[in-house]
């Protein structure tokens, strides 16, 4: 792996990890799952690096936190988010980073902003709530129903994550073409 490729990888953690700062909201119905802007980083990750990259750079931040550093919403980190309710929808950031990348890739003769909130929903909202769901069965003992109805407040806010990350995606290949990988 060339230098640049993982100066782009730590990078792209660390704006997930900055997105991390921004205050999230914690709604009863959701079983204590936050609502994070840390899905947005997800989304640019898979989107701006493609798929292999963007997962490592989701990796990398994960392992980051279960180190310890309190970078997920909230000042949470270490090995405890793996036995909370949200711990699905964390596991979910690689594949959820991995899927935007590939469908970017494979929408890559489509107008950036078009792929990039398909990719968007793709990953960063059917991934991670497929998984998401599944953490929440797990942990915190729900029904698929009750899952389901749980993950259902996240959707507008996510629609707009999804939104503002094609708005992010056409801006940068507009302003540097090269800044994402599957059109250079």
């Amino acid at each position: 792996m060339e230098s640049r490729a993982i100066v782009r990888i730590a990078l792209l953690a660390a704006v997930i990890a900055t997105l991390g700062m921004v205050p999230s909201i914690v709604l009863p119905i959701a079983m204590g799952v936050p609502i994070t802007a840390q899905t947005l980083g997800v989304m640019l990750a898979g989107i701006v690096l493609g798929p292999r990259h963007g997962a490592l750079a989701v990796l990398l931040f994960l392992f980051v936190v279960l180190l310890g550093a309190p970078l997920l919403s909230g000042g949470r980190g270490g090995l405890g988010v793996l036995f909370g309710p949200s711990v699905g929808f964390l596991l979910g950031f690689a594949p959820a980073a991995f899927v935007s990348g590939l469908v970017m890739a494979q929408l890559k003769t489509r107008p950036v902003f078009a792929a990039a909130l398909v990719a968007a929903i793709a990953g960063g909202i059917l991934v991670e709530y497929a998984c998401g769901i599944l953490g929440l069965m797990a942990m915190a003992r729900m029904s698929l129903p009750q899952a389901l109805a749980a993950i259902a407040v996240f959707v507008p806010g996510d629609l707009l994550k999804a939104l503002a990350t094609a708005f992010v995606a056409e801006a940068s290949h507009r302003s540097y073409p090269a800044a994402i990988v599957s059109r250079s």
